[in-house]
C-alpha cells in the first residue's frame, strides 16, 4: 500500500477543521498533519464558506510555505469562485455539500498525483468562462493561453529549425527589424537570455 499522503488542514471555524481531520485520520491512505508540520505536506485542504480575501491569503501564505497542492471545499461555488481558485492555483474544488470522506480522501490522492478535480456540472461553466477570456481578452491583444501569439510562433519554430534572421524575415515577409522585435519582446516578457533559451523553453513548455 503507498504511504499515506501527509495532508494540512485548515478551516476558518475551528469546529469545521477539527471535524474535517478527524474524519480524515481515520483513514490510511491519509496522514494529518498537526500546526508545526505544514513544511512536510504534499496537500493542503481549505475549508471555507466562500472564496474571499481572507481564504485567498490563506491559499497564496500555503503556497509560499511550501505545500505544492491544494484543495478548496467551498460551501458557495459560483462563476467568481471557479476563476478565483484557478488564479489562486488551486487543483481541486469541491461542495462542501457533496464533500463526503470518500470523496475527499479521492479527491486528495487525485491532486498529489499531479491530477485535478471540480465538480462535473463546472466544467462547461469553467469551459465557457475560458473561452470568454480567449476571445474578449487574449485575442484582441494577439496572444493565446500558449502564451505566445501566433507571430511569436511562427518565429521561434524558424529559430529552432535554425534560421537566422534574414531567413526568417524573408520566409514570413517580415522585415528583419520585426523578427528582433518579436524575438526581443518574448525573450524580455518571459525573463529568457537570448533566442537559444527561448527555443529550449518552448520545447520544454510544449508551446511549440
Amino acid at each position: 500500500m503507498p504511504a499515506p499522503i501527509p495532508t494540512y488542514v485548515y478551516a476558518d471555524d475551528p469546529i469545521l477543521q477539527a471535524g474535517v481531520a478527524s474524519q480524515l485520520r481515520m483513514r490510511p491512505e491519509i496522514r494529518v498533519l498537526g500546526p508545526g508540520e505544514i513544511d512536510a505536506a504534499e496537500v493542503a485542504v481549505i475549508v471555507a464558506d466562500t472564496l474571499d480575501e481572507e481564504v485567498t491569503r490563506v491559499l497564496r501564505a500555503v503556497q509560499r510555505g511550501g505545500v505544492p497542492r491544494t484543495v478548496l471545499v467551498a460551501r458557495v461555488i459560483d462563476d467568481a469562485t471557479l476563476v478565483a481558485a484557478a488564479e489562486a492555483g488551486v487543483a481541486g474544488l469541491l461542495r462542501r455539500t457533496e464533500a463526503t470522506p470518500d470523496l475527499l480522501v479521492r479527491t486528495v490522492m487525485k491532486v498529489a498525483s499531479g491530477g485535478g478535480e471540480i465538480p462535473a456540472d463546472l466544467i462547461g461553466r469553467l469551459l465557457g468562462q475560458v473561452g470568454r477570456l480567449q476571445r474578449q481578452v487574449l485575442a484582441p491583444r494577439g496572444l493565446a493561453f500558449s502564451g505566445l501569439s501566433d507571430r511569436e510562433a511562427q518565429v521561434l519554430r524558424m529559430v529552432a529549425d535554425g534560421h537566422d534572421t534574414a531567413a526568417i524575415a524573408a520566409e514570413l515577409c517580415y522585415s528583419q527589424r520585426t523578427v528582433k522585435n518579436v524575438l526581443h519582446d518574448l525573450t524580455t516578457r518571459l525573463q529568457l537570455k537570448n533566442r537559444s533559451h527561448a527555443v529550449a523553453y518552448a520545447v520544454r513548455e510544449g508551446l511549440i
